[in-house]
């Protein structure tokens, strides 16, 4: 892991949704670039599963798709990554923990830690598009802009059994005892890369062999080296945890909207883009289409589906210039709202 380069906010005993007491819970966080005076330049840019913001701070560059010469860009780590509050790091039971605690703990630290009040634009990718739906809906006066990119407002039902395939290959490794992980799963890990890989990334990336482009030279050397240890250098029961909050991830599931889905989403006033992966497999393009007619009150709301072979993966387009162009493009278009 590389040199410890964030802080962590220390947000104290929390109660969570679910009523469970999480004594000691902590959000860790980097920034990038400075805060203005007005306190207004502000874009959070949560993390996605399995992601800490070593993986996703490449979007953030001079001139890039997340400017900090202009910008002030904070990446808050989700729970369950292994630098927030995670299985890994957390002496007692971990126990369930919403999109809804996620985002009032990040609330807390913009507010508490630098009396933010506005945010220019919340961007996510994957889990971190849906903190960014939550946030709009959450937050409507505070968030003037949200880019939800290959996400979506709650977990569809086939994004679900996607995730129950996920789980019930990792944990089909003899390491997994009594509800978790008592070793490492090698096995596991590998089998569930395996899975992913399939969902992940579209038809016609296999089919075209796109995969050569990277400079693999068949498709087993691409599974091997691309997927079968992708999450082996994260602990699995923080996966699991990251899981669980994915697969009940739902922006109505909260007092103030009662399971009113429609009005969580009318309650939205931000300036909103989405941004499905054309071939996205699991983030399907429908759910966002769905989502766009339900924005009534929103200041404006696009749809703006990536048209890239790469799935999922559009929505992260490291080494992809094509979907990397797209993706500047459109946040440019938002950001100049």
């Amino acid at each position: 892991m590389p040199e410890r380069d964030y802080e962590t906010f220390e947000a104290g005993n929390v109660t969570l949704q679910s009523g469970t007491v999480f004594p000691a819970l902590k959000l860790a966080y980097k920034t990038y670039g400075m805060l203005n005076p007005a306190k207004d330049n502000v874009i959070l840019y949560p993390t996605s599963f399995s992601a800490q913001h070593y993986d996703t701070e490449w979007l953030i560059q001079p001139g890039g798709v997340l400017d900090p010469e202009r910008y002030f860009v904070i990446i808050p780590n989700l729970f369950g990554n292994g630098l927030s509050s995670s299985p890994s790091n957390t002496t007692v039971p971990f126990p369930s923990i919403t999109y809804h605690d996620v985002i009032a703990a990040q609330h807390r630290l913009l507010t508490e830690r630098f009396g933010i009040t506005k945010l220019a634009m919340v961007y996510g990718w994957s889990m971190g598009g849906m903190q960014a739906f939550h946030w709009a809906a959450l937050h409507p006066d505070m968030v003037e802009r949200a880019a939800v990119v290959c996400g979506s407002a709650r977990c569809a039902p086939y994004n679900h059994v996607f995730l129950e395939g996920v789980k019930a290959a990792l944990t089909a490794d003899p390491a997994f005892r009594d509800g978790r992980f008592v070793e490492k799963p090698v096995a596991g890990f590998r089998a569930m890369g395996r899975v992913y890989a399939g969902w992940a990334m579209s038809h016609a990336f296999y089919r075209d062999e796109v995969w050569r482009e990277a400079g693999f030279t068949s498709l087993e050397d691409y599974l091997v080296r691309a997927w079968d240890a992708t999450f082996a250098r994260r602990d699995a029961n923080d996966l699991l945890a990251q899981i669980a909050i994915w697969q009940n991830g739902d922006v109505s599931s909260c007092a103030a909207f009662g399971g009113d889905f429609d009005g969580a989403l009318a309650a939205i006033k931000a300036h909103m883009l989405l941004m499905p992966g054309g071939t996205d497999r699991y983030f399907d393009v429908r759910d966002n289409e769905d989502e766009l007619g339900k924005l009534t009150n929103a200041t404006s709301a696009v749809l703006r589906p990536i048209p890239s072979v790469h799935g999922h993966r559009a929505g992260n387009p490291v080494n992809n210039p094509r979907d990397f162009a797209f993706l500047k493009a459109e946040i440019a278009a938002l950001l100049s709202n």
